[in-house]
């Protein structure tokens, strides 16, 4: 099939990322996609309540959508960072699309129960955990960085011009026709995005190394996360965030039914109150993440949402209700958009995926924990009480910036630095030859120890964060002006990804240990692979040596 649709960047870099063609196509798709995803979701919200009075288990639908993200995003990112995100997206657009058929069918026929519903819920949130770091870490290929922000934006307001008037929609369908109506328009929604996905041609990745295993990935995906200040910050928050966020959205068919006493219609129209707000949020985000920092921004959305799901649980007038939840709406588009934008400006390309993973997995994680938990108290306690509840911890999650403010990541430059080259070794290598040891010599004067100490802090994060194992940082006893760092690596491939890997965000830390060292001594490194004695092979059995059989001399660069 010939591609009309090709991935090309504007050069304009302050331009919008909609006059990016490929952008534009799987944007527009996407608002389809995600008007079908609505009017599922109210038709299994609704179906819920047909089916049992619990509002427990109600709840459960929204938790059973956000599990997968808590469950699979680790996963989805490794495979996003290693696989043709085109085809991760292809793939669960068309598990999607059979699964809604199918539950379509279960609804038409009468066969569905309440957990047989929420295991359809489940996949259905499972394709769509698989799809999204695809789609997300693809917006930094498709649109230039300092674009990043207004495309993550117009995702958001994407989904949320269809959460505007989708649910309605949902509502009216159900209303007039079932819930296995919605299921069915919920189906034919991802023939658009499949079709625009299809005529997608990227262009040939070229990759100097070769894919890391999915395993491997996974780790490398959290151990980066964990050594990254920044980034165990941003997710950190988004998880509190998460716990109170899904509030409103998760109790509204209670809000709907209890509190208004309304039915199918009430509901998509207090959802599309909750996305109309979430278009407002998403059309001025960018003015707002403008005028306020990241820290500023997620306060003002944490309370705003407090205060409107505090409104939504006292309120029996719809009017009243419906103002309240565009506030929250708002707030909720907004806080989440900027937790997106600043994982995706702190994540160097190589893992912005798996960072977004686990930014999702967190996130939706604290939302499924926090639907499930709220449901209990409305179990308990009733639906007014459990809306409270929620509000109040929202409001303890904006006191909570005051304590662990979010940093700011616009600046940061994440490009790697592409300096290094591999070095040329005495020894034949392969890229499996390890373990590989390090060991770089530096002279330090006394009067220059503190300083070097304190680098040396943040030079063990970069080369843990990176893939280094074995930090240790040695003083010879007989010459206190020498100093060595030493580490290890499973492969030679390793240590080359691992000096891939620097950026120049880490090129001051670099630079302020060639300024350290003693005026006129080079900086030696040492490359050995390391072997047990008695490892060779043989020599009555007249194997060849190779390079992983023989303990290396050591090579030395400046």
């Amino acid at each position: 099939m010939t591609s009309d649709v090709k991935e090309t960047q504007h050069p304009d870099p302050a331009g919008s990322p909609l006059r990016i063609p490929v952008f534009r196509a799987v944007w527009m798709a996407s608002i389809l996609s995600n008007f079908g995803g609505l009017i599922q979701s109210v038709g299994a919200a609704w179906m819920m309540t047909s089916l049992v009075s619990s509002p427990q288990m109600v709840a459960l639908v929204q938790a059973s959508t956000a599990l997968p993200f808590m469950s699979l995003a680790l996963l989805a990112g490794a495979v996003a960072d290693n696989i043709d995100r085109r085809k991760v997206m292809l793939a669960a657009q068309f598990f999607m699309l059979a699964v809604s058929a199918a539950l379509a069918l279960f609804a038409w026929q009468g066969w569905l129960s309440p957990w047989l519903l929420l295991g359809f819920t489940f996949l259905i949130g499972c394709g769509t955990a698989m799809s999204g770091p695809a789609w997300q870490a693809s917006v930094g290929d498709i649109v230039p960085r300092a674009q990043i922000g207004k495309a993550v934006a117009l995702n958001s307001m994407g989904f949320n011009i269809a959460r505007s008037v989708g649910p309605a929609i949902g509502g009216a369908i159900v209303a007039a026709a079932g819930a296995a109506a919605a299921f069915l328009v919920n189906t034919l929604s991802y023939l658009g995005l499949i079709i625009v996905l299809l005529r997608w041609r990227r262009p040939a990745e070229q990759r100097r190394l070769p894919r890391e295993g999915l395993i491997v990935a996974m780790g490398a995906g959290l151990r980066y996360v964990a050594m990254s200040p920044h980034l165990r910050m941003v997710i950190g928050r988004a998880m509190c965030f998460g716990l109170a966020a899904n509030t409103a959205p998760a109790l509204m068919p209670l809000i709907a039914r209890d509190l208004i006493q309304g039915g199918p219609m009430t509901f998509g129209i207090l959802l599309g109150a909750f996305g109309v707000g979430a278009v407002f949020g998403g059309l001025s985000s960018g003015h707002v993440r403008g005028r306020l920092s990241t820290e500023a921004t997620i306060r003002l959305a944490s309370i705003s949402l407090a205060v409107g799901t505090a409104v939504a649980g006292l309120s029996s007038h719809i009017a009243i209700t419906v103002i309240a939840l565009m506030a929250a709406g708002g707030s909720w588009v907004l806080a989440l958009s900027t937790f997106n934008i600043t994982i995706q400006l702190a994540s160097p390309r190589w893992v912005v995926a798996r960072a977004l993973s686990v930014y999702q997995m967190t996130a939706f994680g604290g939302m499924a924990i926090g639907a499930w938990a709220l449901g209990l108290v409305a179990d308990h306690h009733g639906v007014v009480i459990a809306l409270l509840g929620g509000a109040i911890a929202q409001g303890a999650v904006m006191l909570l910036g005051f304590v662990l403010p979010l940093p700011q990541a616009e600046d940061l430059n994440l490009d790697p630095i592409s300096q290094w080259t591999e070095p040329e070794t005495a020894v034949p290598l392969e890229p499996r030859s390890g373990p590989v040891v390090v060991t770089i010599e530096y002279r330090i004067e006394s009067h220059n120890i503190a300083a070097f100490l304190a680098t040396m802090t943040e030079r063990r994060r970069i080369r843990r964060r990176d893939g280094a194992h074995g930090w240790t940082l040695l003083r010879d006893l007989q010459d206190p002006e020498l100093w060595i760092e030493r580490y290890h690596v499973a492969t030679w491939l390793d240590y080359i990804r691992h000096n891939q890997r620097r950026t120049h965000a880490d090129a001051e830390n670099i630079a302020t240990l060639r300024t350290l060292q003693k005026e006129g001594e080079p900086l030696r490194v040492h490359r050995m692979i390391e072997r047990q004695t008695g490892s060779l092979p043989d020599a009555r059995r007249h194997e060849p040596i190779t390079a992983s059989d023989i303990v290396s001399d050591p090579v030395r660069s400046a």
